[in-house]
This record gives structure tokens, C-alpha cells and sequence, in this order.
């Protein structure tokens, strides 16, 4: 048994993951919606506890396969913001489409292996840390710049149909090691729709002077901050099964959330942001925007 009312997690959380009050019903909303929380999915994936654009939007429900339900809305809303450098968009936790604000971005980009290079993802294969396909769909980008998928494809030499998978499989490696990003979309192809790729570090220049300042100790506490006050309550496997990190570093992060007032061991294992903490006790949740607390790395280049 968990050491607190199970109801008030679940109504804690359809307040955090904007599920109930009113929906999103614009761009505005959305990136409003996104500073607030910090990170979130653009849909919701099972088994793994955050919010996500299209609950906020559509509500409660499952991800509808019609193209013309009205939650698909937030599907333009990701299209037409990806060229504006107003949060960032790509599939960087467990490989799903997420949604971070700029203020957080630099937190992650700490975290990664990066070394701040346009061509570092070269250390990267060397390692035996990226496949031969990653490689070559980021030199295509470093040669060519900006490309279509079916572009990019074909500058990679991974246009034949049996390299599909490995071609996608390259795409996600890339993204969740913060070395490219979508930052567009292009007519292009049967569907007359492709994402356009870029070399994360000629998008966001201004990422990286910023994650310099920051330990990957702090960066870890301040996502595991954004993310606990999101969710409410969590154990360390679910930590682990969303970024990944390993056990020691996220008990660390935990503590050191724990000395500044930011979260609380209820029982071994079981950890409550104080804000949830302040809700089972009867306070209002308030919603705290993530810009007022990091740094925006918004580049206007």
C-alpha cells in the first residue's frame, strides 16, 4: 500500500496534466502549457507517467487514429512551432516524441554526451555509441545542412527500402543524444510530408553556453524537480525507466531535492513532491511556470 490517498494522486494529476479545467486551445496554450510542466509527451505513452500534450488538449482519452478528431489539433500546433525556436520538439525520452521548454533544454544537453562540437557524434561512433547509419544521416546534415527525410535518406545512402528501419532507427538515436532535431516540414513524398532535420547545435547555439554552467548533479536535480512536481508521487523505478539514469545518481538527485524542501521520502522507495505533499494536505495547487526558474536559452539567430 502506497503511504497516501490514492484519489487525491489521481485528481493531483488531472490537474497537473491539465486534464481537468480547460483544455488547450491554441499554440499559445500549448507553449504556455509546456514552460509550466518543464517536459511532457506529445502523446501519452503507456506505462510511463508524464503529461502530455494531447491529454491536455483532447482530454483523457486514447490517441484517436482519424486524423480528423478534434484532439489532432495539437498535431498543427507541434507543425507550425517547430521553425519558431520556442520549446524544443523531438524524440528524446524513451525514444517518444517530448516536448521540453528552453529553460530546461540546457539540463539535458548537460546530460548527454556531447562535447559541444558540430561533428562530436564522430567520438560518439568511434565509441561504439552511434551505428554506422546515425553516422551517416549526421554527416549528410554536417555536409549538406538542413534536409527533408527522403532527402536526408538519400545523402546518407539509406534510401533502398530494406534500410528503413535502420534509416528510423538512426533518426531516434540522433535525437535522443541531442545531436539533430525536426525543425520544420517539408511537401515531400507520397503523403506530401516529411519532418526537416537539422544539426542540433546549428539550430540551438545558444544551448550550449549555457549547459557549460551546469553539473550534470544540478541538471539531473532540476529535471527530477520538473518531472516529480508533474507526476506528484513516484518510486525510483519509474524514474528509471523514463530517463535512464542509473540508481546512485537519481537517490542523489533525490537528496539533494530532499535538503532544499523540494520533495519527501514517505516510505523506502516512495517519494512525494512538496507540492503534493501541500495538496493531501489541503492547499491549492498552483502551477509554476519553469521559465521564472531556468534560464531561457531562446535563440533569435
Amino acid at each position: 500500500m502506497r503511504p497516501f490517498d490514492e484519489n487525491k494522486l489521481h485528481a493531483y494529476r488531472e490537474i497537473s496534466y491539465g486534464i481537468s479545467g480547460p483544455r488547450l486551445t491554441s499554440e499559445e496554450d500549448a507553449l504556455v502549457f509546456v514552460e509550466a510542466r518543464g517536459l511532457i509527451f506529445f502523446w501519452p505513452v503507456k506505462d510511463v507517467e508524464l503529461p502530455s500534450l494531447w491529454t491536455a488538449a483532447a482530454g483523457n482519452r486514447p490517441v484517436h487514429a482519424q486524423h480528423d478528431d478534434p484532439g489532432h489539433v495539437t498535431w498543427g500546433w507541434k507543425d507550425s512551432m517547430l521553425d519558431q525556436k520556442r520549446w524544443y520538439y523531438g524524440k528524446l525520452l524513451r525514444g517518444r516524441a517530448t516536448l521540453v521548454s528552453l529553460g530546461l533544454l540546457p539540463h539535458f544537453y548537460a546530460l548527454s554526451e556531447r562535447v559541444g562540437d558540430p561533428d562530436d557524434y564522430l567520438l560518439a561512433y568511434e565509441q561504439g555509441q552511434l551505428s554506422f547509419e546515425a553516422k551517416s544521416v549526421a554527416d549528410a546534415l554536417l555536409t549538406h545542412g538542413a534536409l527533408h527525410t527522403l532527402e536526408l535518406r538519400k545523402r546518407a545512402h539509406l534510401g533502398s527500402r530494406n534500410a528503413k528501419s535502420r534509416f528510423d532507427r538512426a533518426l531516434r538515436d540522433l535525437q535522443k543524444g541531442l545531436w539533430i532535431l525536426p525543425i520544420g516540414v517539408a511537401e515531400a513524398g507520397a503523403w506530401r510530408y516529411a519532418f526537416i532535420y537539422q544539426l542540433f547545435d546549428r539550430w540551438l547555439p545558444g544551448v550550449l553556453p549555457l549547459a557549460r554552467r551546469i553539473s550534470r548533479r544540478d541538471a539531473r536535480k532540476a529535471i527530477l524537480d520538473c518531472y516529480l512536481e508533474s507526476v506528484g508521487a513516484t518510486e525510483l523505478k519509474e524514474i528509471k525507466k523514463l530517463f535512464r539514469w542509473e540508481q546512485r545518481t537519481i537517490e542523489q538527485a533525490l537528496r539533494d531535492l530532499a535538503d532544499v524542501g523540494r520533495c519527501v521520502e514517505r516510505q523506502e522507495g516512495a517519494w512525494l513532491s512538496t507540492a503534493f505533499e501541500g495538496y493531501l494536505q489541503g492547499n491549492s495547487l498552483r502551477v509554476r511556470s519553469q521559465s521564472s526558474r531556468y534560464p531561457n536559452t531562446q535563440n533569435k539567430d
